[in-house]
């Protein structure tokens, strides 16, 4: 009997979409599954290419998991045997549309008791805004079973130089000449479809339990220690400027010193820290680290 699957996703450029096409290919072509896939947008669209200030306007929201308004948009079956969700991380926390498709009734309902797979592609940082999901599916008793994080595999900042061209400018191509393209690369797009045939694998025998396991074993997920540091500090940060730019009439002053903060942060008090925890702390640490490790590569919610 034919599997029904659901692929919904949100994307502004275009990469999103390509990442389901490859994913779910092995879906229809291995094992004839019914794969409907289904972009949602958002009723108000964000610009594409961004200007700095509505990039930076969108943070407060994401972050606080506000929700927006999205386009009016139907599904075929009242049931799926696997909902497959493609988002992006905005300021280490889901995308206001995804965020808000999650917090939709009629969308949540649809999830109840579902299997479902999440993937992602983004910059290099991911964590929290898995937590984020995993809560938000939680809440709409949505069994998470898999999740695929595709990154940028460039150093942090060649990728903080190369994802501000791209989102400022539009272009996915090599700035200068110099630095590589930006976002997520063709070729780990192309093999997302290895990961999409484990998951037919485990769709078809209706066995989740140890998916997440093997899609690990592939290198589904790679989590780097010194990424999961900062994202882990800057998790809480992000939350507070969240709260006091929500709450403030001097809202687009705040923006702009976030803007500065963050520059300075990844810039230059990063590497700081990140060389006094490798001095005084991570030594001494290596078995904390080791189940954060494992904790955040896994499905599980604590």
């Amino acid at each position: 009997m034919s599997k029904k699957v659901l692929a919904v996703y949100f994307t502004q450029t275009g990469q999103m979409e390509s990442i389901i096409d490859h994913f779910t290919a092995p879906l229809v072509t291995i094992s004839g599954t019914t794969v409907e896939k289904v972009r949602i947008s958002p009723l108000r669209p964000f610009p594409f290419p961004w200007t700095s200030q509505e990039f930076f306007d969108a943070m407060p929201e994401s972050v606080s998991g506000a929700t927006i308004d999205l386009e009016p948009f139907s599904v075929k079956e009242n049931k799926y045997d696997l909902v497959i969700i493609g988002y992006q991380p905005w300021f280490l926390s889901p995308s206001l549309p995804i965020g808000s498709l999650l917090q939709q009734p009629t969308f949540m309902a649809l999830i109840k008791n579902t299997p479902v797979v999440t993937i992602s592609g983004c910059r290099n940082m991911w964590i929290n805004a898995q937590e984020k999901i995993k809560k938000l599916l939680a809440a709409a008793d949505a069994r998470l079973c898999g999740n695929i994080a595709l990154v940028d595999r460039h150093n942090n900042y060649t990728s903080l130089v190369t994802i501000l061209y791209w989102m400022l400018t539009g272009k996915k191509d090599r700035k200068w000449g110099i630095f590589p393209k930006p976002g997520v690369s063709d070729e780990d797009i192309a093999d997302s479809a290895h990961f999409g045939k484990t998951v037919s694998d485990h769709l078809q025998k209706n066995e989740w339990e140890h998916l997440q396991t093997q899609l690990i074993q592939q290198g589904a997920v790679q989590i780097r220690y010194h990424l999961m540091f900062i994202e882990r500090k800057a998790g809480r940060l992000f939350s507070i400027w969240s709260k006091v730019i929500r709450g403030s009439k001097k809202r687009s002053a705040l923006l702009v010193a976030f803007k500065y903060y963050l520059l300075i942060a990844l810039c230059v008090a990063a590497p700081v820290i990140l060389l006094v925890d490798a001095l005084l702390f991570k030594p001494f640490l290596s078995k904390r680290i080791k189940q954060q490790k494992e904790y955040y590569e896994g499905v599980y919610l604590k």
